[in-house]
């Protein structure tokens, strides 16, 4: 997947080395995908490595990427594989 260079306020859900989702929000999705390979991201990647980028969503502020990140956090996994699949679409 191609990422944006320019930095906004995206949420993001990345695919970790085991098959699980890692969802998030950044201000710099591609810095951010490469703290989380370095091991200096989340607690949950550290030992999940490699992980990518699978989807994301841009947002004009900090505030409604975190509340979009809280809502995709309470997602099942079928529903992040279908916002992921629509994505692609």
């Amino acid at each position: 997947m191609t990422l944006p260079e320019e930095k906004g306020n995206y949420v993001y859900i990345l695919l970790c080395n085991d098959g699980t989702f890692y969802t998030g929000w950044t201000n710099d999705l591609i810095r951010r995908e490469k703290t989380h390979n370095a091991g200096k991201g989340g607690k949950y990647t550290r030992v999940r490595t490699p992980v990518s980028v699978v989807y994301y969503e841009s947002f004009p502020t900090p505030t409604e990427a975190r509340s979009r990140e809280w809502h995709v956090k309470r997602l099942s996994r079928k529903e992040k594989e279908n916002l992921i699949y629509q994505k692609l679409q």
